[in-house]
């Protein structure tokens, strides 16, 4: 499965996503396409999109976690790692900075 949420696309690149992906929400993509087939959408996404982009992609793989993440540009979520968990970090509307939290 890939997830991929995106700032802003090019025109050409989100027609071209939508051979891919169902759109559940503007500019959040999701498929179930194979590895094989995730790996030439994310070089594909690399090679079109400018950094203004601001791309999050999730890919589920076969190993521990089961997931990984990718970015191009800057996103809306700050990206963090922990003993080797990549994670994006969530702040709750009126919370404490100790209140962070990480999905």
């Amino acid at each position: 499965m890939l997830v991929v949420v995106a700032n802003k696309l090019p025109p050409a690149v989100r027609g071209r996503m939508k051979l891919w992906f169902v759109e559940p929400r503007a500019n959040i993509f999701v498929s179930g396409i194979k590895d094989s087939v995730a790996a030439t959408v994310i070089e594909y996404l690399y090679k079109h999109c400018p950094e203004e982009s601001g791309i999050v992609m999730f890919q589920s793989i076969s190993k521990p976690p089961g997931y990984t993440i990718r970015s191009i540009g800057a996103t809306d979520k700050q990206m963090t790692e922990i003993s080797g968990l990549q994670l994006v970090v969530e702040k709750l509307v009126g919370a404490e900075k100790q209140d962070i939290v990480f999905s």
